[in-house]
């Protein structure tokens, strides 16, 4: 298989998806944007890229290393690891895909919108991607309400919820049927404190999460943890931000799971 790369060329082809991936991966950083997702892809794609480039050196390093005890144990568990790790992104994968295709079976249920950052009080392009989802499915189903959840970061004028109803109500939407969970700091917290004022307030138990699809899966894992069934309802994410939220999320998965 390997005369076969490097005879042919073939090579080519995995070594441009490689640099459009770490091109991808590495626009937000150009916006501000650093996290464990895009951190994680530049190095892998990166990494790619130099084994596709520099296909004979490598190759003849691992044959070299393959000779000896302590390198063949360093190559079989380099291979072992990136076998689990490849399997567990793409089961992952189907888990999350699955969940942001899961949407309510009829109005007897509560919205819960996940709060976002607010920037010089409006909503970012994230946190307006989300109440426009809402907005459109409580625009088409007239009798369900919703909570906006998120409270007030440090860099933030107002409450991630206060926010939210204020670009609802603006839009149409009655503020009766708008209730304000602004205390959250995280995602647990939006999902607890909601239930505690669906509860409260004697809304459909029954919530429906809306969120960016990549967020689905772990928000309905602490939902299920909090001890709701949810739906899910997904919001789109921007094209140039999509691969690296949705490897951060493999890893926040699995560390929800690991951490229970």
């Amino acid at each position: 298989m390997s005369n076969f790369i490097e005879n042919t060329g073939v090579r080519v082809v995995p070594a441009l998806i490689s640099l459009c991936m770490l091109i991808w991966f590495a626009i937000p950083f150009t916006r501000g944007i650093v996290n464990i997702g895009n951190i994680s892809g530049v190095a892998v794609s990166g990494a790619c890229l130099v084994i596709f480039i520099m296909f004979r050196p490598f190759t003849a390093l691992v044959k070299r290393m393959w000779e000896n005890p302590a390198g063949k144990i360093i190559v079989s568990a380099v291979t072992a690891l990136s076998i689990v790790c490849v399997l567990a992104a793409l089961i992952i994968s189907i888990f999350m895909v699955r969940t942001m295709n899961d949407r309510p079976k009829n109005d007897r249920t509560t919205l819960v919108v996940l709060g976002c950052q607010v920037k010089n009080g409006k909503p970012s392009r994230m946190l307006k991607s989300r109440l426009d989802t809402a907005y459109e499915y409580l625009s088409e189903h007239d009798t369900v309400n919703v909570v906006v959840s998120g409270g007030q970061g440090d860099d933030e004028l107002i409450s991630e919820a206060q926010c939210m109803r204020d670009y609802l109500v603006e839009k149409g939407i009655s503020s009766e049927r708008i209730f304000m969970e602004d205390k959250s700091a995280n995602t647990e917290e939006n999902l607890r404190f909601s239930l505690e004022l669906i509860e409260k307030n004697g809304l459909f138990s029954d919530i429906t999460i809306v969120t960016d699809g990549f967020h689905q899966l772990r928000a309905e894992l602490i939902a299920k943890k909090l001890g709701a069934g949810p739906n899910n309802i997904p919001a789109p994410t921007r094209w140039y931000l999509f691969p690296t939220y949705w490897v951060r999320e493999w890893f926040g998965n699995v560390y929800f799971i690991i951490s229970g």
